[in-house]
């Protein structure tokens, strides 16, 4: 007989609310694709209200609105609509052999969903009816989206860092509390780990970083790094520029911008340690010495499942660790010698630093410049940004400095 649970143990009876009303943007991505494999694994607990994506891939984000029933779809791109709306009518043809069929998710046949066309449209679906908006879209493209779902009262579930990284307070003056949960493995575990004391208790946080393709390279031999080598990386699977901003190690100055943001806790009180079997996600250290880790395969569906389901956890999200096997954990500290990245987003204008940074992968992916000219450039057009000449204070603001910036990389890339 099981002896009664104590004080401190939960005791709230499993999830037994209707289901949570999700609108994922990006739908089509790494994330995004995980999230709809999580909701199709729990009808019971999610269902879709909406998608978006840019529109690269038109025939997808149909066969995900045949599967998910959503009442919209948008695509960033306008010439990509006829080809998304050729896609849905092949999709929702009833005399078709690809017809979608009653499921768990479309009890009975889902009709065509509305789409929204054009630079405007992942906004208006950000702030669609739904409990929560899970802002997958990459890059600094996301943050007119952020603000869209916060404004609209929308629980935000944050995968797009660099939308609060370059809207720095125009987006946490507009969150409530609690109102952004991060997606990000790393910020997903700091909060996880906060619940275990009070916020005056805390020392420091710890970021961990795999350390990347190129870890215990010098930075004579990363000047010959290929774009085929920056993208291949040893634990993670991830888009094209946020793998290479892990081996550039810019995403881990990235998320140290964004802890910082998220959590309210000074620069100087947020460090990285390098951990390569990227099962620690990251720490947090309290008053009295102890140090409260989180560790887990890596595998995105447990991040992503925690913030749609926040505060609740959603079973068999994810694998877990296998305590039966043998196992060694490092953790080396951050070589910024080789890798400046970090140091730099440190004492830098966040929206300068990864809008310039944006350009420069761009430009390295393409064979024009080198790997190490990446973080060359992005720290002299950091130095050269004047930011008492060009105040951020509007949206307006920070696409300004985000468009002088990615035209000063192209000409030092020229």
């Amino acid at each position: 007989m099981e002896s009664p649970a104590p004080e401190w143990a939960t005791t709230e009876p499993d999830w037994a609310g209707p289901p949570r009303d999700v609108v994922i943007l990006g739908s089509t991505g790494s994330i995004g694709t995980q999230a709809l494999d999580i909701i199709k694994r729990n009808p019971g607990r999610f269902r879709v209200a909406a998608l978006a994506a840019g529109g690269a891939n038109p025939d997808l984000l149909a066969r995900q609105a045949a599967e998910f029933g959503p009442a919209a779809v948008a695509v960033a791109s306008p010439a990509a609509a006829a080809d998304l709306q050729a896609a849905l009518r092949h999709f929702f043809d009833r005399t078709t052999r690809g017809a979608p069929t009653p499921s768990p998710l479309t009890p009975s046949r889902p009709t065509p969903p509305e789409v929204l066309a054009g630079p405007d449209a992942i906004c208006d679906v950000a702030g669609w009816p739904a409990d929560v908006i899970l802002n997958g879209v990459t890059g600094a493209a996301g943050l007119r989206a952020t603000l869209a779902a916060l404004d609209a009262g929308r629980v935000l579930a944050l995968a797009n860092k660099e939308s609060l990284i370059v809207g720095g307070p125009l987006v946490t003056s507009r969150a409530k509390p609690g109102q952004i949960v991060p997606v990000d493995s790393e910020h997903s575990t700091i909060a996880q780990c906060l619940r275990a004391g009070r916020r005056r208790e805390v020392r420091r946080l710890v970021l961990t970083a795999s350390g990347g393709p190129f870890r215990g390279w010098s930075r004579d031999a990363l000047a010959g790094v290929t774009p085929e080598q920056a993208l291949a990386h040893p634990t993670w699977k991830m888009g094209p520029l946020v793998t290479a901003n892990s081996a550039t190690l810019v995403n881990k100055g990235l998320e140290v911008i964004e802890a910082h943001l998220l959590f309210g806790f000074g620069l100087d009180r947020i460090d990285v340690v390098v951990h390569p079997q990227s099962i620690v996600h990251s720490m947090v250290e309290f008053a009295d010495g102890a140090t409260i880790v989180q560790a887990s395969p890596p595998d995105m569906r447990l991040p992503i499942s925690l913030a749609l389901a926040w505060p609740d956890r959603v079973p068999d999200a994810a694998p877990g660790l296998d305590w039966s096997a043998a196992a060694a954990w490092t953790f080396e500290p951050l070589d910024d010698a080789a890798f400046p990245a970090v140091a730099l987003a440190r004492e830098v204008a966040a929206a300068v630093y990864n809008a310039a940074n944006e350009a420069c992968v761009e430009a390295f992916l393409a064979g024009q410049i080198s790997f190490t000219r990446i973080v060359d450039t992005v720290a002299r057009i950091v130095s050269e940004h004047d930011a008492a000449r060009a105040p951020v204070t509007s949206v307006a603001d920070v696409l300004a400095v985000d468009d002088w910036a990615r035209r000063r990389a192209r000409e030092l890339n020229a």
